[in-house]
């Protein structure tokens, strides 16, 4: 399951080398998290969820066959702490 994700993700995104799909498994379900660079993000997505609605519909159709339950999941990278400057105000006169 994770190759063939990884086939149709790699072949939409502008930067293959950035995705990342790891799985976690049960018994009868498998969860399939993904990862890709934020400005590709979109593209798997697509309008209105169509891109990845059906990459999900595709991988549910492989994972029947298969007799597993599956989900897809977009995992989004943590955001790089901004640093702040402190900037003291000016002192006042009297």
């Amino acid at each position: 399951m994770k190759e063939f994700v990884e086939y149709i993700v790699k072949n939409l995104v502008d930067n293959p080398d950035q995705v990342r799909i790891n799985e976690v498994g049960g018994t009868h379900t498998l969860i399939i998290e993904l990862a890709v660079d934020k400005s590709d993000i979109g593209k798997i997505i697509g309008k209105k969820g169509k891109t990845i609605n059906a990459i999900r519909t595709l991988l549910m159709s492989v994972a029947s066959r298969n007799g597993i339950r599956v989900s897809l999941e977009i995992i989004e990278e943590p955001k790089t702490a901004n640093v702040v400057a402190v900037v003291p105000a000016p002192e006042q006169t009297v």
